[in-house]
């Protein structure tokens, strides 16, 4: 008697007045053919788009793929001599070789007059190449 006492009775059920309702199976497929729509749409389009924003903006972005390009090459150069300078006995000799030619440099070009001129006349020979 105990289990018919609490079970609810069925015919007295009514349901809570405040549930939402479904849409319809009709209106929720054609609300996503409408998204396919779009979406099919803004594809469609996408390459025209793309083409006049380079266009219109064609010299900044170069300039900011000029200036990306730049700074990886700074960062694999500054890598490559990181790992130069770890190989054992590389460093000192490197740092040998390198005052040599700034001692025979400055004996050869910056002592004298005549071989101040000289440097000169190439530098300018070089600029000259170099520029146009």
């Amino acid at each position: 008697m105990e289990t018919q006492a609490q079970q609810p009775e069925q015919g007295n059920y009514s349901p809570p007045q405040s549930l939402p309702e479904l849409p319809a199976a009709k209106e929720s497929a054609s609300q996503w053919q409408q998204i396919i729509r779009k979406i099919v749409e803004f594809l469609n389009r996408l390459p025209d788009d793309l083409g006049s924003f380079f266009n219109n903006n064609k010299q900044g972005l170069i300039t900011v793929a000029l200036i990306l390009s730049a700074f990886v090459t700074v960062k694999v150069a500054i890598a490559l001599l990181d790992a130069v300078n770890d190989l054992p006995l590389l460093q000192p000799i490197l740092e040998l070789i390198g005052l040599f030619y700034s001692i025979w440099f400055s004996f050869r070009y910056l002592l004298k007059y005549e071989t101040r001129q000289e440097l000169a006349q190439k530098f300018n020979a070089f600029k000259q190449q170099s520029l146009g």
